[in-house]
């Protein structure tokens, strides 16, 4: 089971590499690290056990973040009311951003990161909407589009592939502003 413990904090170069693409089939160890990677989101998001084990809440997780260089990242935007279905609930191996929208989006209270302990505000704008590819663990190839917060999270988790933290995104001179015509997402 990965606990905040299994996560490697900023400053540990392994968050500023850019991971390896991952070979198919998947190893057992990649199996093994996908499943535990969407348990630690699972288990973040639930409020007895994210308590029990001190965990973050999080909605991804990418395998650099705990220390292994390698293209796969768990995702789980939870659905609205607390007994909705996921919004967006996959591993991610070797995902890659196929098309992105002119149009910018931020979130209105900032972003924030498992990997990152302190608090850092300003907006981070990124692409409203993208067209995404990536393969799951049998090797079948999928293609989706994304909007809004589920493209959000995404993009943050492909970021973290390419060794790219989300605070490198604010404007470092006036973090609460964003380029004209930029969403914020509350």
């Amino acid at each position: 089971m990965i606990t905040m413990d299994n996560i490697i904090r900023d400053g540990n170069p392994t968050l500023r590499a850019r991971a390896k693409a991952i070979e198919f089939p998947l190893s057992e160890e990649d199996k093994k690290l996908a499943h535990n990677m969407m348990e630690f989101l699972e288990n973040s998001q639930n409020p007895e056990i994210a308590k029990k084990y001190h965990l973050r809440a999080g909605v991804g997780l990418a395998a650099p973040q705990v220390d292994v260089s390698k293209r796969m990242t768990a995702v789980l935007v939870p659905g609205i009311e607390d007994d909705d279905e996921p919004i967006f609930k996959h591993v991610l191996i070797n995902p890659t951003i196929l098309s992105e929208s002119v149009q910018l989006a931020a979130l209105g209270e900032g972003e924030g990161c498992l990997s990152v302990d302190r608090d850092i505000p300003g907006y981070v704008p990124r692409h409203d909407r993208i067209k995404l590819r990536w393969y799951d663990l049998d090797g079948n190839k999928h293609v989706e589009r994304l909007r809004d917060y589920p493209a959000i999270v995404v993009q943050h988790e492909i970021d973290h592939l390419n060794g790219i933290l989300f605070y490198d995104h604010i404007n470092k001179e006036q973090p609460l502003t964003v380029p004209e015509g930029t969403i914020i997402l509350e």
